[in-house]
């Protein structure tokens, strides 16, 4: 269970902050980094709920994906060294990124299918759907990143996850533009 008495540590003025297991990394580490783009995704989805109360179906998932982008955090936060830990500390599994599938295909099934891109915009919940969908995919290339680093390891399962909820925020965002009626669709080439 998390217990935050105290909010400032002082332990991070040196610009290293604690893995859950204890070891220090620079902030600027590329986990960190990962964990921490992880964090603006799930702010950016509380932004987006702010627009999601006349879409229950979306706004109810949202808040279970900001749950699990938690549980992403702890994961990154987190390294698999190869040493057996004490606890039992918290993965991203299988059934999550289940779960994330089901949406998209119940979402997609009232959508029809596109014959251009998507303009990010259109309502204001899918527009900020569509930021959160780009800095899912910044976690994405950075967690990516991470698990080519000698060393490191990432989750098949996070990533997985990581992949899937832009998938679904793309989804979602169409949806919220009046089931894909009101898209904003590029036309290539349309300024010249």
């Amino acid at each position: 269970m998390v217990k935050l008495n105290k909010i400032y540590t002082r332990t991070g003025d040196d610009g290293t902050t604690a893995l859950v297991t204890g070891p220090r990394r620079l902030k600027s580490d590329v986990r960190v980094d990962a964990y921490g783009a992880v964090d603006e995704v799930n702010s950016m989805i509380g932004m987006a709920r702010l627009h999601a109360a006349t879409v229950p179906n979306i706004d109810a998932v949202l808040l279970i994906v900001q749950n699990d982008l938690f549980d992403l955090g702890a994961d990154l936060a987190t390294p698999d060294m190869g040493t057996k830990l004490e606890w039992e500390p918290l993965r991203i599994i299988q059934s999550q990124v289940d779960r994330l599938e089901r949406e998209i295909d119940a979402l997609n099934a009232d959508l029809q299918p596109l014959n251009s891109f998507v303009l990010p915009g259109g309502s204001a919940l899918a527009a900020h759907l569509h930021l959160a969908r780009t800095m899912s995919r910044r976690a994405e290339r950075l967690m990516v990143e991470l698990s080519a680093d000698a060393g490191e390891v990432v989750s098949p399962e996070a990533l997985k996850y990581i992949n899937r909820l832009s998938d679904y925020l793309f989804v979602a965002a169409r949806y919220a533009n009046n089931r894909g009626a009101d898209d904003v669709l590029w036309v290539p080439g349309g300024n010249r």
